[in-house]
């Protein structure tokens, strides 16, 4: 079984997506398998992390923009595709650093996450996107 999601994005940042998955699970009618979900794009990510504490977020979002600045930064002087954006190969080097794809086991018809885990797209371009999250149930 598989679907598309359609996730907007308005900048850098996490965006929770458990809800929509978890929602999608119930209906689905499975009760224990395997959900893979792989992002369609190159410049941004999928993550599991932690969803009380929204500075955990932030943290991230500003750890991450430090460590690949913009390429108008002069660390960042050595980058040469440039043309599309100050932004777009520092998001190409994020989601190269970060997972494209996650696996997460189905118990009991849930999303067998952890009590604080939650799944998140993490955009890092700067305009707003329309992203497709591409979610696979096996069993």
């Amino acid at each position: 079984m598989q679907k598309q999601f359609h996730i907007s994005t308005r900048g850098p940042g996490l965006y929770e997506v458990t809800r929509e998955l978890q929602g999608w699970l119930a209906g689905a009618g499975c009760n224990q398998g395997l959900l893979t979900l792989f992002v369609r794009h190159t410049s941004c990510s999928l993550l599991i992390q932690e969803n009380a504490d929204p500075e955990v977020q932030d943290d991230l979002q500003a750890f991450f923009s430090r460590l690949v600045p913009p390429s108008t930064h002069p660390a960042m002087a050595y980058l040469r595709h440039t043309y599309e954006g100050p932004d777009d190969m520092p998001a190409h080097i994020k989601a190269a650093l970060l997972p494209v794809s996650l696996s997460i086991p189905i118990c009991d018809g849930t999303l067998a996450l952890g009590t604080w885990q939650g799944i998140y797209l993490f955009e890092h371009r700067e305009a707003p996107h329309r992203r497709q999250i591409l979610a696979h149930i096996s069993g």
